[in-house]
């Protein structure tokens, strides 16, 4: 049996469109008829059940309560679905459960998942915590997403400084252009010499969404309408290009 992908989205700030961009990354994979698997690790603050207005019966909780009374059996069963394709892990109801979740869950629910779907997205908060940094180990690709914001740049170049000083090498760095389009400090050569790092991807300004909140008060997601491709090819070919290096990342776990 094939072994899927997995992939978490990071950033060391909050505001940056890392839940945005893992739906609308499930949402260019179900185009593709690929299964996927979204998992809300962000335990205090997750949205991906909002976003997606569905309303799970069972939680990452649920799954580190069946684990501890050794009962936990298939994934299957906590998951809610979203359509044919996507289904989704939803984060703790309560924050104060979040907080205490069991590091132990993360390597439990990815190993689960892995040969059940094409791939994994993960989000998560910005803290930099055990919890997170256990998810940064145990998924094949980083995403460190950022935007063009001088706190933002500075935050990263330091993070990118602590992933090269542990030889961590699988991560990617997107630029988020559409997350505030009005925001444009700096060049991509600035940045760039900023953070001592490559851009590998960047969403341009052109995908900023003005109505996303009809999209999120109706449940949708922006990439599966029919026309998306011709809509925002840009961002088709950013999430093309990203799947295809996700798919060429070595396993280093």
């Amino acid at each position: 049996m094939k072994k899927g992908k997995s992939i978490c989205i990071f950033s060391t700030k909050g505001g940056v469109g890392k839940t945005t961009t893992a739906i609308n990354l499930a949402g260019f994979l179900s185009w593709q008829n690929k299964k996927t698997l979204l998992i809300d690790f962000d335990n205090t603050s997750g949205a991906i059940a909002t976003y997606l207005r569905k309303k799970p019966s069972k939680t990452i909780a649920s799954c580190e309560e069946d684990y501890i009374g050794h009962v936990f059996n298939k994934i299957e069963d906590y998951v809610t679905k979203y359509n044919d394709n996507i289904d989704f892990l939803a984060s703790p109801k309560d924050p104060r459960i979040g907080s205490k979740l069991d590091v132990n869950v993360i390597p439990l629910i990815i190993e689960k998942a892995v040969y059940l779907y094409d791939y994994i997205i993960i989000d998560m908060n910005h803290s930099i915590n055990e919890f997170n940094l256990t998810i940064l180990d145990n998924t094949d690709l980083c995403l460190l997403m950022m935007s063009n914001d001088l706190i933002d740049i500075k935050n990263t170049a330091s993070l990118i400084t602590i992933f090269n000083d542990a030889e961590k090498t699988n991560y990617k760095v997107m630029l988020n252009n559409s997350v505030n389009p009005n925001k444009k400090y700096y060049s991509l050569f600035d940045i760039k010499n900023a953070i001592h790092n490559n851009i590998d991807y960047c969403i341009n300004s052109s995908f900023y969404i003005s109505s996303i909140d009809k999209y999120i008060y109706d449940g949708d997601i922006v990439t599966l309408n029919p026309k998306m491709a011709k809509i925002y090819p840009a961002v088709n070919k950013v999430f093309t290009t990203l799947i295809n290096d996700l798919e060429e990342v070595e396993n280093e776990k």
